[in-house]
């Protein structure tokens, strides 16, 4: 006789992290529950409403903010962007960038392509 393998189960944090969402932006019923990873699974392969709004519209976590900007998440802090920021507020940074941003992005495509030469010279 063996024991029925008991679901392995993830803080909503993670959850969220993983389907790169803003926890606070989420719905109470995700922030007070642990998710499964086949509901974490399901929620990837069949988004309901809610994650697709949130998806498109934000707020967005941090990291997405980054990669919207094209920017670290370091260069975020050094711009004074700490709080989570909506697509509109994204597209309205992108749109006319402050000069913290333009600085951010290019020594973020500096670093990138540091990053693609070293890689390049690695052997094999």
């Amino acid at each position: 006789m063996s024991k029925s393998k008991k679901p392995q189960v993830m803080k909503p944090a993670t959850a969220a992290q993983k389907l790169d969402v803003y926890l606070p932006a989420t719905p109470r019923e995700f922030q007070e529950s642990l998710v499964s990873r086949d509901e974490l699974d399901e929620l990837q392969r069949n988004p309901p409403q809610w994650l697709v709004d949130l998806r498109r519209d934000g707020p967005h976590p941090r990291n997405v903010v980054a990669a919207r900007l094209r920017v670290s998440n370091s260069g975020l802090a050094r711009g004074g962007i700490t709080e989570a920021l909506t697509t509109a507020q994204i597209a309205e940074l992108a749109a006319d960038p402050p000069p913290w941003l333009v600085r951010e992005r290019e020594s973020f495509a500096e670093v990138r392509r540091e990053q693609r030469r070293l890689a390049d010279q690695q052997p094999g």
